[in-house]
C-alpha cells in the first residue's frame, strides 16, 4: 500500500512541536500515536519509531510520531515523562484535526513513554484512546532497583561456580558483597511505603480502569522489564492487573531494552499488527507486516 509522510507543526502551551504523520492511501479509522521516551526524538533508537510507523502505515494505519517540547525540533524546555500530558493531548488533537477520518487512537510507547501513556490516560480519561501498546514500562525507583539487584544479580551470583571459586580462594571481597546486599535489603524496606501514590501507583490506577485492549511487550534481556515484573508482582496496587482479559503479553526472551536488532524490531512490528487485528482495532486494514526497512531518517 502506498504511504505518504507529512511533516507539520502544532501548538502546545505556546510552543511549536514537530510531528511526522505517516498516512496510507486507504486508512483505517484507528490512528497510532507513537509516544517517544526520553531523552530522544521522533526517530527512536535504531530508527525503530520511523520504521515502525512505515510498517503500520503500509498495513493501513495512519501513524503519528512527534517531538515533545524541548526535544528534537520542537521548541520549549525539556521535561520528564511525568510532565508530558499536555504534549500528548496536543498531538492527538492535531493528528485528528488533520485527519478527521481518525475516530480512535492507540498509544504506543517504549520505556518511560509507556509509563507516560498510562499517566496521560489516568489524568485525562481521553475517550479517543481505545488501546495502548506498552513496551518495557518504566517503574524505576531506588526501591525497585534494589529489589531487582537482589533477585537478578545477587541471586544469580550465588548460583555461579566462579563466585564460589573466588570465595574459597579468598579472592572474593565477601564483606563488600554482603554490604551491598544488606544495603539493598534495607533500602527496599525504607522506600516501599513512600510509593503508594507515586507515578507507579497512578500507572496501576490507569491500567485497572482502562476498558480498552492493552498489549504488554517485555524483553527478556532487560533490567527495566525485570524491574517492572518485580514491581507488579510485589505491589498490592498491581495485583491481578497483568492477568486481566484485556491485557495481552508478548515476551521476547532474547531481546534487549531497545530492540536493537532488525529481527527483534520486526517481531515487535508483527506483534503490534497481530494484536491490532485480534483486538478488532484494525477492521478493514490489510493487516500483514510488510517489512520495516526504509529510507533516510527524518
Amino acid at each position: 500500500m502506498k504511504i505518504e509522510e507529512q511533516a507539520f507543526l502544532f501548538s502546545c502551551a505556546g510552543e511549536r512541536l514537530l510531528g511526522i504523520a505517516c498516512v496510507p492511501e486507504m486508512a483505517t479509522s484507528t490512528g497510532i500515536v507513537i509516544v517517544v521516551g526520553g531523552p530522544q526524538y521522533r526517530v527512536g533508537s535504531h530508527r525503530q519509531f520511523l520504521l515502525l510507523s512505515r510498517s503500520l502505515a503500509r498495513a493501513g494505519f495512519p501513524v503519528l510520531r512527534f517531538d515533545f517540547r524541548g526535544m528534537g525540533d520542537s521548541s520549549g524546555v525539556a521535561r520528564n515523562f511525568e510532565s508530558v500530558e499536555d504534549d500528548i493531548g496536543a498531538a492527538i488533537d492535531a493528528f485528528t484535526a488533520r485527519h478527521p477520518g481518525i475516530e480512535r487512537i492507540v498509544l504506543w510507547g517504549l520505556c518511560d513513554a509507556a509509563s507516560a501513556s498510562l499517566l496521560y490516560w489516568e489524568a485525562r480519561r481521553d475517550r479517543r484512546v481505545c488501546g495502548m501498546c506498552l513496551l518495557n514500562p518504566w517503574v524505576r525507583s531506588e526501591a525497585t532497583l534494589a529489589k531487582t539487584h537482589i533477585r537478578h544479580y545477587y541471586g544469580q551470583r550465588l548460583l555461579q561456580r566462579e563466585f564460589w571459586a573466588k570465595l574459597l580462594s579468598g579472592k572474593a571481597n565477601v564483606l563488600h558483597a554482603l554490604g551491598g546486599l544488606f544495603s539493598s535489603l534495607l533500602l527496599t524496606r525504607k522506600l516501599a511505603k513512600a510509593e503508594s501514590r507515586s507515578f507507579q501507583g497512578r500507572m496501576a490506577s490507569a491500567l485497572g480502569a482502562f476498558d480498552g485492549p492493552v498489549m504488554l511487550v517485555l524483553s527478556g534481556n532487560d533490567y527495566t522489564a525485570k524491574e517492572f515484573l518485580q514491581f507488579a508482582g510485589d505491589d498490592p496496587a498491581w495485583d491481578g492487573l497483568l492477568a486481566r482479559p484485556l491485557v495481552t503479553t508478548l515476551s521476547l526472551p532474547e531481546a534487549d531494552h531497545t530492540f536493537s536488532s532488525a529481527v527483534w524490531r520486526e517481531k515487535v512490528a508483527q506483534g503490534t499488527l497481530d494484536w491490532l487485528r485480534q483486538s478488532g482495532l484494525g477492521q478493514g486494514a490489510a493487516l500483514s507486516a510488510t517489512g520495516i526497512s526504509g529510507s533516510a531518517s527524518r
